[in-house]
């Protein structure tokens, strides 16, 4: 199994355990303290059949092949060429092996009730800082275009979209990103220090609204099967 764009290892650790010892894991990510988390989880765990590799998979090959299962979420969203994401995916795997995506098909439906002024030019910031990196929110269409292009039969592509209020915990998903990245905005030089801090005070308050429901970024997750 092959875990593309691993973060700190939330999806590794889990892969790994659904492998079991006698499977391998090879997991890859760009970010070296995101990598050493990773790497770190897996020790603590004592998973042996884990192989972090902190490297960039736009520009570097993939340390694997021959893989049954590759899990990519969040990622094409980011990369300059989700196009080369997908060919070098699909040369990783075995013929009849399967791809799994999650990606972002309407990141501007992510929304708060009652609305949140705050919350909704946070969401436009987001998406253009993305954009302006040459990155696309809205991915996942032509991700499976590309995986028709590059020899997948796509055998699933199911939407998922959430109502999740404070106190459940679907919440967690995406307060944590409310957390950190209206500073990781400032430190771009999109926004100051006062919108950071109205952002962080406006969603605080929701949390605190019996009222509060959050309609997340719409996902759609794709499983894609490697045809030759």
């Amino acid at each position: 199994m092959l875990d593309v764009g691993a973060g700190p290892g939330f999806a590794t650790v889990d892969l790994a355990e659904i492998v079991g010892p006698t499977g391998e894991v090879v997991a890859v990510e760009r970010s070296a303290r995101y990598a050493r988390a990773a790497s770190e989880a897996c020790r603590r765990r004592r998973f042996g059949h884990v192989r972090v590799h902190e490297m960039d998979l736009m520009t570097e090959p993939l340390p694997a092949a021959g893989m049954d299962a590759v899990w990519c979420r969040w990622v094409a969203c980011f990369v300059a060429s989700p196009q080369r994401l997908v060919e070098k995916i699909a040369a990783t795997l075995k013929p009849g092996g399967v791809a799994v995506f999650h990606e972002y098909a309407d990141y501007g439906c992510w929304q708060m009730a009652p609305p949140s002024p705050a919350h909704t030019a946070f969401v436009r910031e987001v998406m253009a800082s993305w954009r302006d990196t040459g990155g696309e929110p809205d991915i996942a269409s032509q991700v499976l275009g590309h995986l028709s292009d590059t020899g997948f039969a796509i055998r699933e592509a199911i939407p998922h979209v959430f109502c999740t209020r404070p106190n459940e915990e679907l919440w967690r998903w995406p307060s944590t990103f409310m957390e950190v990245y209206p500073e990781r905005l400032r430190e771009l030089g999109r926004v100051d220090r006062d919108w950071v801090e109205r952002v962080r005070q406006e969603f605080r308050a929701a949390e605190t609204d019996p009222r509060t429901v959050m309609i997340t970024p719409l996902v759609l997750e794709i499983i894609a099967q490697k045809v030759a």
